[in-house]
């Protein structure tokens, strides 16, 4: 469990909260990275507001700009252990 911002949306009400985020209740991935920077990017701040549609899909945790330590890997690409820094930018 980690402590993060967390947007969502029904039918009537769009939210940004600060909550406590269970592991179990992220989409699934390849890699799993015990964060020790992160930072909020214009994206994140509209996605937080709700200013502009960019998330496509709820529930959200904004913060894609991070730096941290690969502790749970299901691909060659990445082993536990990997320092990582991750950015917003795109695939390539």
């Amino acid at each position: 469990m980690f402590k993060g911002i967390l947007v969502n949306k029904d039918e009537n009400t769009y939210c940004a909260d600060v909550v406590d985020i269970d592991k179990a209740s992220l989409p699934e991935g390849d890699v799993t990275v015990k964060v020790s920077y992160s930072s909020l990017n214009y994206k994140d701040g509209l996605a937080i507001t709700g200013k502009s549609p960019v998330v496509r899909k709820f529930p959200m945790v904004p913060g894609i700009d991070l730096a941290g330590t690969v502790i749970e890997s299901s691909t060659s690409q990445y082993s536990v252990g990997d320092e990582v820094l991750l950015n917003g930018w795109g695939r390539w």
